[in-house]
């Protein structure tokens, strides 16, 4: 090895003779990084070590910086120089320095086996490096002559010091295969041999962990060992008798996490399920913890509930169906999934006084999904089984799913309540998954229980349970068809008896009405019962979310029979508005509810009520117009421009959305005359203005104007068109005296919905020329600085492409500039240009807001795609040629010669 260090020395200062890696240098460096309390000294040095390692000096230095004489620090650097030297570099070494290599590795771990474990650490790390590369043909028997060494009896180091050493390098060597850089068909070579070198490992751990002799470090340091090889995929059979040990030493405290680690890790494989025989085995294993496991719920002891559930969950999940499948073994089974249930409704509350119950509930859907996936006959036997089971698990999540009390949930933190939200969200999922599994009969039970709670005189009932039953059917109707629930019905009239005195209850109360407003559609005789309650938590600020959002739902689903309610809703909606009772979030979704509400009213009604809902804002508005721009008052503009966009995004009284749901549930006829919309909007037309001219500089008031155009555009389709010469002179002026994006996105929808119009043609083609000029300049200037104008002005592009060519082919459009806009696109997007050829060639050009290149199997490009001749006499555009290209449709248009 010296040799080889001598040319590589050399090699080091020929290459980077300003780069002196020396020792001292190294140790400086070090001192530096550790010591120097000037943060940019550590950076440097830092990175100047991360050069020191890798260079070829670091053969040189890494030996010397092992001495006994230095420091765990510099011994430790120089450690990991010689592991990122053997795993990067290994092509630098001569095959005839292998065996010194490795001896020199060797005697470095004995000395160290005494000394600096992190030292001793990175040297085994080092050493697994170096067999890996070695494996099989330059070493083939390397975990046994491993082995063997240290065994031997002549080493001046004492017996336990040289069995930790040789743990430390037996674990860590399967740990360093599963992150080599090894090429992929040497790792499947490395791979096979590590399969049959444990065959020299495991006798040696199960002596060591069976030993009684052998000391406890020296057992945890086996059941890391094991639980590391096992990574390897090892046969689960081969592993049976340390899966025992390994059970064993779950009575000893300071064994406890190494051991549960091991097993989890023995039968979480995936390869493990072929070895059935093994995991029947297992189970009784498993279920001999149970009173261990009583003991650490009845003492408090999380940490040892939690390992066993581990346990008992790895075993039931990775391996529900294989264990199934053993009919003849069903009670052992059952006995295991109870133990799980018993884990899932562990007391507690999560996260506060148990972090356990959590572990379980993937399991229970992966029990069902097995059971549900057997043949119609086993499947009905199994369900009679594990029927009962599920409406267990029902009551149990329920259970688990309850508030503390307000007294406890107020010392809560904040993160405690989070995570408690999300154990919530995941008892909710899990509920979904069980009602595939119990039906209609899991709303009946439900339901039972609610009512008994709530007519029963004997008994008080705390709010918590009430809110958690309420809570179960709020999971299910949210995803679920309730519609032809029997029950429901009887759940809509118990609602208003609930006494509601807890934020939490209430909360849950409006998200559970929410849940059923499909069913309210059906049945709108019942929508009495349950509005005033919604009405009323509109006032509450705490109850922001939920009322809102179940208005909303209440308003989409059932806006055709609210027309008798209408006149309440608005007052109530109006009265809470202007107390700004709401964050901004919460009004701009109250004021959709508002529109879905005003749709299914005749006109005469939408005008009056629009009149009294946007007229305090209108007059707000036009005070705000004639003040000094200011931050406060954009705030106060933004927020109204965004109410009357919000509010024009669902009122649709042509009923567009209901379209594809057939005529028959279009239940109002179209109106005659101008749309409500486009009435107020031509009203306010001169005041917007007026807001432009003194805000036109503020990208988010250019935004939220546009914004009220775009949505309205949107909703009310053909409908929007009187607007339409008026929108395009405003829109033109305001791009023309600073582009902005939200003006070229507004355009792109005007084009998709008119431009094939012959009356809103002139107005849309002298729109999409005057952007197009006036950006195309922008490119001139350098695109770079404005992507977001670039993004949108190729979205326009494509849209006239696709909707109205004609577009291109008016003689004020230089074409070939649009064309050529293409390399300024690539110039920012880093968009690629194929098929260029010499004269006559064509240039084929992608544009993706994603960057990067486009072709088959790439993801399709959302802005412009175009083919051009290279030859300048070409300028005549023909007509679209749309082509699939690798499965992406795309746009393709040819310039042509000029015709004579």
């Amino acid at each position: 090895m010296e040799r080889r260090e001598e040319q590589l020395g050399a090699a080091g200062a020929g290459a980077a003779p300003a780069l002196d890696f020396t020792v001292e240098n190294v140790e400086k460096a070090l001192h530096q990084l550790y010591y120097d309390p000037n943060i940019e000294n550590k950076n440097l040095a830092q990175k100047w070590l991360m050069q020191a390692q890798v260079s070829p000096q670091a053969w040189h230095f890494s030996w010397q910086l092992l001495q006994p004489n230095k420091v765990p620090e510099i011994q430790y650097f120089g450690a990991s120089a010689l592991h990122i030297k053997i795993s990067r570099y290994w092509s630098d070494i001569p095959t005839d320095q292998y065996e010194s290599l490795k001896a020199q590795l060797f005697t470095q771990i004995t000395h160290f086996a005494s000394g600096s474990k992190i030292v001793l650490t990175r040297l085994c790390v080092a050493l697994a490096s170096l067999a890996l590369s070695m494996m099989p043909d330059a070493w083939p028997c390397a975990v046994a002559d491993m082995v063997r060494l240290f065994q031997a009896e002549d080493s001046p180091v004492d017996g336990q010091g040289r069995c930790l050493a040789l743990l430390e390098l037996l674990t860590v060597l399967p740990e360093e295969f599963q992150t080599s850089r090894l090429p992929q068909y040497r790792k499947g070579l490395v791979r096979a041999s590590l399969a049959v070198e444990c065959g020299a490992v495991f006798p040696l751990l199960e002596q060591l962990l069976q030993q009684p002799s052998s000391p406890s470090c020296v057992r945890q340091k086996v059941l890391k060992c094991f639980s590391s090889w096992v990574q390897l995929e090892v046969p689960l059979q081969d592993c049976e008798a340390l899966i025992q040990a390994a059970f064993t030493a779950l009575q000893d405290s300071e064994l406890f996490d190494s051991s549960v680690e091991a097993i989890v890790n023995a039968i979480s494989q995936p390869d493990a399920q072929r070895y059935v025989n093994t995991l029947l085995k297992l189970i009784p294993l498993v279920l001999g913890l149970q009173e261990q496991l009583r003991q650490a719920v009845q003492n408090g002891d999380m940490e040892t509930s939690h390992g066993i559930c581990r346990i008992a969950v790895a075993l039931g999940e990775n391996h529900s169906r294989a264990l199934l499948d053993q009919v003849e073994h069903w009670q052992s089974f059952l006995a295991l999934v109870n133990m799980i249930m018993f884990c899932t409704g562990i007391p507690g509350h999560y996260p506060v006084n148990e972090t356990t119950s959590s572990l379980t509930l993937t399991f229970w859907y992966t029990l069902q999904d097995d059971i549900l996936s057997f043949e119609a006959e086993k499947q009905a036997v199994y369900q009679q089984v594990y029927r009962p089971v599920y409406f267990q698990l029902v009551d149990v999540l329920l259970h688990k799913a309850q508030f503390p009390s307000d007294e406890e949930y107020g010392f809560w933190s904040s993160d405690e309540k989070e995570q408690f939200r999300i154990y919530r969200v995941d008892i909710s999922d899990t509920l979904m998954y069980v009602y595939e599994m119990l039906g209609a009969e899991l709303l009946s039970n439900l339901y039972d229980k609610l009512g008994r709670v709530l007519t029963s005189s004997e008994e008080p009932y705390s709010w918590q349970h009430i809110e958690a039953l309420l809570y179960g059917f709020q999971s299910i109707a949210e995803t679920i068809d309730v519609n032809y629930s029997d029950v429901v019905p009887g759940l809509i009239g118990l609602i208003p008896r609930i006494t509601i005195s807890n934020v939490q209850l209430a909360d849950t109360v409006m998200f559970t009405i929410g849940a059923l407003s499909e069913w309210l559609a059906d049945h709108p005789v019942m929508i009495n019962s349950v509005l005033p309650l919604v009405l009323h938590a509109l006032g509450n600020p705490e109850l922001s979310v939920s009322s809102v959002s179940t208005l909303k739902k209440i308003c989409r689903e059932c806006k055709y029979d609210l027309p008798p309610y209408a006149a309440n809703i608005v007052a109530v909606s109006q009265d809470v508005l202007m107390k700004q009772i709401h964050k901004t979030s919460q009004c701009m979704w109250l004021m959709q509810a508002l529109g879905f509400l005003l749709s299914a009213l005749q006109v005469e009604e939408i005008l009056k009520n629009l009149h009294s809902l946007i007229s305090p804002y209108i007059q707000q508005l036009e005070k705000l117009a004639e003040e000094i721009p200011n931050p406060s008052n954009k705030l106060a503009i933004v927020h109204i421009l965004g109410l009357l966009s919000n509010l024009f995004t669902t009122l649709d009284v042509s009923h567009h959305e209901d379209d594809h749901e057939g005529p028959e549930l279009r239940k109002l006829p179209v109106p005659q005359g101008p749309n409500p919309v486009v009435v107020v909007l031509q009203q306010v037309f001169q005041l917007i203005q007026k807001v432009l001219s003194k805000w036109l500089n503020d990208a988010q008031v250019v935004e939220a104007v546009c914004a009220i155009f775009e949505k309205s555009v949107k909703t009310l389709l053909d409908d929007f068109a009187p607007m339409v010469p008026q929108l395009c002179e405003m829109l033109g002026r305001m791009y023309s005296t600073i582009p902005q994006a939200s003006a070229l996105d507004l355009t792109r929808q005007l084009v998709h919905i008119f431009a094939h119009e012959p009356a809103h043609f002139p107005p849309i083609e002298a729109l999409f020329l005057l952007v197009a000029s006036v950006t195309l300049t922008l490119f001139q200037q350098g695109p770079r600085d404005h992507p977001d104008i670039v993004d949108s002005f190729m979205q326009l592009l494509a849209q006239a492409l696709k909707r109205k060519p004609d577009l291109f082919l008016c003689e004020r459009l230089d074409v070939k500039a649009v064309f050529q806009c293409d390399r300024a696109v690539a110039s920012v997007w880093g968009s690629t240009i194929r098929g260029k050829g010499g004269t006559g060639g064509w240039s084929y050009a992608a544009h993706s807001s994603a960057g990067g290149h486009w072709g088959p199997g790439l993801p399709k490009p959302h802005g412009l795609l175009c083919r051009y001749p290279l030859r300048p006499e070409q300028t005549l555009l023909q007509s679209p040629e749309h082509v699939d290209q690798g499965g992406i449709a795309t746009t393709w248009f040819s310039l042509c010669p000029p015709q004579p």
